[in-house]
């Protein structure tokens, strides 16, 4: 007999996102993906100084604004015909502001939002020993706080008492890293999060050796802490829940736009990039190049009144939240109507793919020490060591690109404001493949469409029946306790969804847009 399960809101994510599940014998036959808020930011920025998108677009979300500002800051290059003579500190300094962005994200994600479903935070409520975090945690669960571990689905503990207490204090000094990272963005970008440097034509700021001394101690913290702490500790996750290896499993087709760039050629398709763009199925482990006029929206199952597949240049964001048949204020990104997986491990894979020796090297001895296949990382356990593998690369890459800047040369190139043109910026957040699309007439805005990685991923069913990618990787899951789903869990935290930049805004005017239930999680 067929049951259907609902988790919402899944916790431990950013924004609100609603799973359904239909379970036949325990097993995921059928996956809905919800998108709980109304995305309109886009709208705001129509009939305003294109310009303003660098700084309004940030405000999609707080722990990658670096990712939206960036985007924005690509495609007004290229609407005010400034994209190829970026200045090389410009250029530098914007893989800084992104890159130290990249490792405060996946750090976040995997120690505040995704150990918790393996890590058993009660094996430190008798800890005996002298470590004064773990002295203060103990304490804290003694009193009976146990938020922010607490309330969750309760997973089938596997570490050892002794790895549970060394993971619980590596998820206390996370958080002090993490504020690193956010103090080696604020060096160049001025603050964190929202950064007032990025700007059309480059940086609005100057390199000098005071803030490349600033930056670089902060990341040789950050890289002593990936090395001796991260790595080692989604691998000790990996030792006790390797069949994890061969849970959820995806579409299996993987696209990157690129990112980090290494110069400044005009045709963002054919910018050279330190990951480099392209799309790779797990079929063939063939690379194939992006061609942006292929990626589409469509909204066939999303309260938005226009269902047809659009071009970002073209797109509507009108919302219809009585829309018969939608579920989700999230949209589906396809392209060439092929439903596709973003993130870190299609980062990853294109970078494998394309012979990048290192990210090769970094693979494999991961694989070996499994004994498991390439195809193995389209899998819960393969999106955490993506993860883990790109913050040791550009931890390391971050250190030689500041020793790279020219103190007090220019970091930004002025534009003619008279423009009616359009602009497209294609990138990638920590979380995948974003793009965003600018169309200008007589010099104000008049269309804006982000196109952001968890819109790819989280997005529902098409009109053509293609379940998005986190439905794909849901459908065939064993779930043991229809009360205690903590392997849906798992897979959806694996992806690092935000919604937060998938749906962009609440409506603000009052109007009930439905029933919230919180449950379990």
């Amino acid at each position: 007999m067929a049951t259907k399960l609902t988790i919402d809101p899944v916790s431990r994510i950013e924004g609100h996102l609603k799973i359904e599940a239909t379970l036949d014998n325990g097993i995921v036959k059928e996956a809905r993906s919800s998108g709980m808020l109304y995305r309109g930011l886009e709208n705001i920025l129509i009939g305003r100084d294109p310009r303003d998108a660098a700084r309004i677009m940030q405000r999609i979300c707080g722990v990658c604004p670096t990712s939206q500002g960036l985007a924005a800051a690509f495609a007004l290059d290229e609407a005010y015909g400034v994209n190829g003579n970026i200045t090389n500190n410009g250029r530098i300094m914007r893989n800084l502001i992104q890159g130290a962005n990249y490792l405060q994200s996946h750090i976040l994600h995997f120690y505040q939002l995704a150990a918790l479903d393996y890590v058993d935070v009660t094996a430190v409520a008798d800890y005996a020993g002298s470590d004064p975090t773990l002295k203060k945690v103990r304490d804290f669960i003694a009193r009976g706080h146990l938020g922010p571990f607490v309330p969750r689905y309760e997973g089938d503990y596997r570490l050892t008492k002794e790895e549970n207490i060394h993971a619980v204090r590596n998820y206390v000094e996370a958080l002090n890293i993490r504020r690193l990272a956010h103090e080696a963005v604020a060096v160049f970008g001025g603050k964190m999060p929202h950064n007032m440097a990025i700007v059309a034509g480059g940086v609005a700021t100057r390199a000098t050796l005071d803030k490349m001394s600033r930056f670089v101690g902060r990341i040789e913290q950050l890289i002593s802490f990936i090395d001796s702490c991260y790595l080692p500790d989604v691998l000790m996750v990996a030792e006790r829940y390797n069949d994890h290896f061969g849970i959820g499993k995806g579409c299996g087709s993987f696209m990157s736009f690129g990112v980090f760039d290494l110069d400044s050629d005009p045709d963002l398709t054919k910018r050279r990039r330190y990951f480099p763009q392209g799309i790779v199925s797990l079929d063939d482990l063939r690379l194939r190049r992006v061609d942006p006029n292929l990626i589409t929206e469509e909204a066939q199952y999303s309260w938005y009144s226009d269902s047809a597949p659009r071009h970002p240049y073209d797109g509507k964001t009108e919302s219809d939240h009585r829309k018969k048949d939608a579920y989700s204020w999230c949209k589906s990104p396809r392209y060439n109507g092929e439903v596709i997986e973003v993130g870190p491990l299609a980062r990853m894979l294109t970078a494998y793919v394309s012979g990048d020796k290192q990210v090769q090297e970094a693979v494999d001895g991961v694989l070996a020490r499994f004994n498991a296949p390439v195809s193995a990382l389209d899998s819960v356990l393969g999106r955490h060591a993506a993860r883990a593998i790109e913050a040791k690369i550009v931890a390391a890459k971050l250190r030689d690109w500041v020793m790279e800047l020219k103190p007090d040369q220019p970091s930004f190139t002025p534009f003619n404001l008279e423009v009616s043109s359009r602009g497209m910026g294609l990138h990638e957040a920590p979380r995948g493949a974003l793009s965003h699309w600018i169309v200008v007439k007589d010099g104000k805005t008049s269309n804006y469409q982000a196109v952001v990685p968890t819109t790819w991923n989280a997005g529902p069913m098409d009109a053509n029946g293609q379940p998005g990618p986190i439905e794909q990787s849901l459908i065939g899951t064993v779930v043991r306790d229809k009360n205690n789903p903590f392997e849906l869990v798992r897979i959806v935290r694996a992806f690092d969804p935000c919604l937060s930049c998938a749906v962009h805004v609440a409506d603000l005017g009052g109007r009930n847009m439905g029933p919230f239930v919180v449950g379990l999680e």
